[in-house]
């Protein structure tokens, strides 16, 4: 047998250090048993999926050195690796279940399914949507010809226990009661992750799926389309999450979690799949410090640790130190520099604003160090506003902050869209409005336009210093959040109620 892995990212937001972590395991599991390692793009989500997002995942894996033998940009013989281009696949396949009785054709609306959902909580069932929905062969040939929307959903036990072997996990046991008659092809014709992973698997013969714990969950529904499809499932094994350091979830808004940024402030590749390397596995000698291809021939999956593994940037950083003086010859480490600091595109975009403020090139350092810095030193006395105060000027930061984590296609044209309707809706006027975004972006309200910096520094690392002003100001309480979200919420509504009206 010819191992295959796969790595299956959703091209819906920025490249996460999680999707690098669990890709570097695939890999290292293919390459150690030589075999071979494919990427596919799941963009079912045809509203939050870009191709700029696909773009930058992409790129952001070939930064860190990981390869991959077959995908979107490379080809392979069992493409195309986009699922949005692998429809007909999908619907032929979710038509086979419905014609052998494993599925069926679900028309409730979301009213109907809640009703159903308060039902079974009321008689102390579990909530989930069971196949007492499938209606009689004759309702639905009626309901399809008049041409109502429907969704196709798989056919679950009511009893019985599911029984999943895990690679690392052993014997995994979850009651049939707890599955729901999962969505396989919804209305509008796209496939949900579950029907297009196993058929995917399947096609590209895949062997082994090495994939986040969350999905430990969704197991028994891909058992059962295995079994439905009479094919063989492939071993499974769950990596344990990415932890912050207070052992919550890895999330961005307690540590940086796109590629992109690491990337940003200076960080070697190396050293980065270093210490991703390091989350959960470690070499037999049990050093800290090692190579991908070190990695790869020392690789056992049984040297995986099931306790929640800690992303600390301060040890980050620590082992990136290590790579810089131990790896790097002095010509090595200045070609480094040349590299990450005069990135040509960078540095193009950035020069029409310096010419015309600079009377001498040493005019430039002090000028422009915040686009080529990472954080930057803030004080909370610089976000001191004559019109507005401290809660305010929060607000500013974090309404900008979560409006432009939403904005799918990076551009000055967008961004400077995005904070105008954002301080109508406030009531701030736009100048005062943005003075805290030049300060967090900038380090100073007396530079050029915001919305160019942050267009030019990337999603990354705007959006990396909005979250460090947010934190330096202390942020909002747990109960405060809760409320300033609400407030958000009424005003995005808002915003876009407006858009609706004026055709925009």
């Amino acid at each position: 047998m010819t191992v295959r892995t796969r790595i299956a990212p959703s091209p819906t937001g920025d490249p996460h250090v999680g999707t690098a972590y669990i890709a570097l395991f695939n890999l290292c599991f293919a390459r150690q048993h030589g075999g071979q390692f494919i990427l596919r793009i799941e963009d079912t989500d045809q509203v939050r999926s870009t191709r700029e997002s696909e773009e930058d995942i992409l790129k952001a894996l070939r930064w860190l050195g990981l390869e991959w033998d077959e995908g979107p940009d490379v080809g392979g013989a069992y493409g195309p690796y986009r699922q949005s281009e692998r429809k007909d696949i999908y619907k032929q396949y979710a038509q086979e279940l419905v014609d052998k009785g494993h599925a069926f054709y679900c028309f409730r609306t979301p009213e109907e399914l809640e009703a159903i959902r308060e039902e079974r909580r009321a008689q102390g069932l579990n909530p989930g949507i069971k196949g007492d929905l499938e209606l009689p062969a004759d309702e639905v040939k009626r309901r399809l010809e008049a041409g109502e929307p429907y969704v196709i959903r798989m056919k679950v036990p009511d009893e019985g226990v599911c029984v999943i072997d895990d690679l690392l996990r052993g014997t995994i046991e979850i009651e049939w009661s707890q599955v729901d008659c999962q969505i396989l092809m919804k209305s509008d014709g796209m496939p949900t992750y579950h029907l297009a992973n196993v058929v995917d698997d399947h096609l590209m013969g895949i062997t082994h799926v090495i994939r986040g714990e969350e999905w430990i969950s969704s197991a028994p529904k891909h058992q059962l389309l295995y079994k439905y499809f009479g094919w063989e499932m492939p071993q499974l094994c769950h990596m344990p999450l990415l932890r912050n350091p207070d052992k919550s979830k890895l999330s961005k808004r307690k540590n940086p979690t796109s590629i992109n940024y690491y990337e940003r402030m200076g960080y070697l590749p190396e050293a980065v799949l270093n210490y991703l390397g390091r989350m959960g596995w470690s070499m037999p000698d049990e050093r800290e410090k090692f190579s991908l291809e070190e990695m790869i021939a020392n690789f056992d999956l049984k040297r995986v640790s099931l306790g929640g593994p800690i992303f600390d940037v301060e040890k980050l950083n620590w082992l990136n130190g290590t790579w810089i003086r131990e790896n790097l010859s002095l010509e090595q480490f200045a070609e480094r520099v040349r590299q990450w600091a005069f990135n040509e595109g960078r540095v193009e975009q950035t020069l029409p604003h310096i010419q015309s403020r600079v009377h001498t090139f040493s005019d430039i350092a002090p000028m422009a160090s915040f686009m080529f810095s990472g954080m930057l030193p803030l004080t909370a006395e610089q976000f001191a506003h004559a019109k507005l105060d401290e809660e305010q000027v929060k607000r500013v930061l974090q309404f900008s902050l979560w409006k432009l984590e939403a904005q799918r296609h990076w551009s000055k044209e967008n961004i400077f869209a995005d904070l105008k309707m954002l301080s109508k809706a406030m009531g701030i006027k736009i100048g005062d409005f943005m003075q805290p975004l030049f300060v967090a972006i900038a380090g100073t309200p007396n530079s050029w336009s915001v919305v160019d910096s942050m267009a030019i520094l990337g999603p990354d690392m705007a959006r990396a210093r909005l979250r460090h002003a947010l934190n330096l100001l202390g942020g909002f309480s747990k109960k405060g959040t809760k409320a300033v979200e609400k407030e958000y919420e009424v005003i995005v509504q808002e915003m876009n109620e407006k858009a609706e009206n004026s055709g925009s």
